[in-house]
Order: structure tokens, then sequence, then C-alpha cells
């Protein structure tokens, strides 16, 4: 038996044995221990969210950890940490929260900006940022959501919102609550791609997420364009590898809005790799393959430094992409690899 099956299988999650047992080794639901796992046991990662709602169906910022933004953000952050763990539409909890984020969508398909970040009476702000429509978006999607036709009018949303490059920009700054100056925001140097002039890497990321979780937008052009530049950042951060995955099960706490994926996880990365239909002929997918195979320690798992209670969920997800990789993907970008600089030097005027 391989070693890193017998570890997965020993952790105390019973949602994490699930997805083991049916994503990596192929059991059904008719298997009479997926069944049990799937019907008998309570998972405390998912039961204390559970707890935790609100009779709106929202959840409260102050009643989780970091800092999630409003009640929008809060609740789509949870239901994407439901829907990691496996639980669906069918679940009153997923239900009643999607159907609160659906009651703030916005008729034009969005969900409103957080307070802090709109442009109110007489000061300057933001008339539209991705990640407001985004994250809510991805947290749907994550629960199967992805075609319900709210979804996708905010889906139409997100798309319409492309800079022609195919990159997502920081947002449109504005004056008043209906102005805007049409002046893209600012790309802080950690959030730049490669080769794009405009666009920002954690909204093309919190974009891409959300086509990443429907079944059929995953693997269309817009979605391909934005992996091809999100691949451009060929920088190996160790550290960051299982980042996102620890903060879905929350050993990390969800902190920032234009911050939100400040980090650049290699492991995030992969998946969206396997989820897009990448393929390893692609000289940076064939790289990031081998780095992160490199990675794995002697007992078959990846550990996760800051909070080892992730490394068993780290490693099922980083085992899952790769599997998918293997079998074979067809697409294979098109830029150049360029040498990434968040902060490139100027040319001085004399």
């Amino acid at each position: 038996m391989t070693t890193w099956i017998a570890l997965l299988l020993a952790d105390p999650s019973p949602c994490l044995r699930r997805r083991v047992l049916t994503e990596l080794l192929g059991r059904t639901d008719a298997d009479p221990e997926v069944h049990e796992l799937g019907l008998r046991v309570a998972d405390p990662l998912a039961a204390e969210l559970v707890a935790l709602q609100q009779e709106d169906g929202s959840w409260r910022p102050s009643d989780l950890p970091g800092n999630a933004g409003g009640r929008v953000l809060a609740t789509a952050h949870v239901l994407a940490r439901l829907g990691y763990l496996g639980l669906r539409s069918d679940h009153p909890a997923v239900a009643r929260g999607a159907e609160y984020l659906f009651a703030q969508q916005r008729a034009d398909g969005a969900w409103p900006l957080p307070e802090e970040r709109e442009a109110g009476e007489g000061r300057e702000g933001y008339a539209m940022i991705p990640l407001q429509t985004a994250l809510p978006l991805r947290g749907l999607a994550a629960c199967g959501y992805a075609e319900d036709p709210r979804a996708e009018r905010a889906y139409e949303w997100l798309l319409a919102r492309r800079l022609p490059d195919g990159a997502w920009p920081t947002g449109i700054a504005g004056v008043g609550r209906e102005a805007a100056s049409g002046v893209f925001g600012s790309v802080a140097g950690y959030r730049r791609l490669a080769r794009s002039r405009w666009g920002c890497r954690s909204n093309t990321t919190g974009a891409l997420l959300a086509l990443g979780e429907h079944p059929t937008r995953r693997t269309g052009a817009e979605a391909r364009r934005a992996l091809d530049l999100l691949l451009g950042r060929e920088t190996r951060e160790r550290a960051d590898v299982g980042f996102e995955v620890a903060r879905l099960i929350g050993a990390e706490p969800p902190r920032g809005f234009l911050t939100f994926f400040a980090r650049y996880d290699l492991g995030l990365i992969l998946s969206l790799c396997a989820r897009v239909g990448a393929s390893t002929d692609d000289p940076r997918v064939a790289d990031l393959v081998a780095f992160v195979r490199g990675l794995q320690g002697p007992y078959g798992l990846w550990e996760y430094g800051p909070h080892p209670q992730a490394s068993r969920w780290v490693t099922f997800d980083l085992l899952r992409s790769l599997a998918r990789l293997d079998a074979g993907g067809a697409w294979i970008g098109l830029e150049p690899r360029t040498p990434f600089q968040p902060y490139p030097s100027r040319r001085k005027r004399y």
C-alpha cells in the first residue's frame, strides 16, 4: 500500500477520508465505507461553521477568525469552505447561505462593493472591483450553484469586466456613488502580471477560481487566457504551497480584499492547471509539476509548515491535481516565458 493512503485515511476528518476514497481511490457512493462517511459522521470542520450561521442564512465576520470583510464576503468565504469539505446545495445550511447571497445580488448580476472600497459622496473610491463578484460567485459555485441562472448572470458580469489582454484589473476608480472616472486602479508590485499593463493577479486569480468551478466555463478561452497570464509569474515560493487549502479548512484565516490572493500559492496554481485542462507539454506546467513533486516528503506527504494539521489536506489536494494532470490535458499556453519583476527598475531621466 502506498504510504500516503494509510496516512490520509487515518485523518480525523471524515470529509477528508471521504474525498480520498472517492477522488483518489475511485470508490463510488455505493461503497459501504463511503456511504457511512457521507451519512452518519459529522465533521467538526463543517459542524462548527454551520453552528455560526445566522437566521437569515448569513455568517457574521465577527464570528470568524481573520478579516473576512462584511457579511456578503464572510458568507461567500464560508460557502467556499463548506464546498471544499464536500457539502452541496442539498445541505440546509448551504441552501440558506446561497439564498442569502442571491438576495444581495444586484440586478446587473454583480454583488455590491464593500462599503470601505465604494466611492461615497464627495470622496474617491472604486466604482467596480472584479473581486466584489468573483468571491461570492466562487463560494456559490463551489457548492453546486454554478449553473443557477442567477450565478450565470454573475459570470456574464465578470467576463464583461475583462481587459482586452484577458486579465482582470484592480478596478475602476470613481468619485461619488454613481460617477466613474474610467481610470484603472493602480497595481501594486506583488499583484503585477508579467505581461499585462493593468492586470491584477489577485482579481485575475479570483475570477479564474470562479470560472474553474463551472463545469463548462472552466475550459473556455477566457479561463485559459487567465491561466496563461498567471503562469507568467515563474517564482517558486516554497513556504506558500498549500496556503489556499489551509485557508479553506480554517487553519489560515481570511484576510484582506484586494490582498486576498497576495500569496502566490503554487498549490493553487497547480489546481487551476488541472481544472482548466492544461497539458504538461507546456514547459511552464511541466516545471511546476516537477517542483511540486520535489517537495513531497519521504512518507508521501507534503508538509505545510505554518500549520502541520493542514498537511494531509494539502497532500490530498496536490495528489488530486497531479492525477488530473497525469490523465492528460490538451491546452498549452502561448505566453513567452518572462522573468517576473514585482517592481521593475525605472530608467533615469538624466
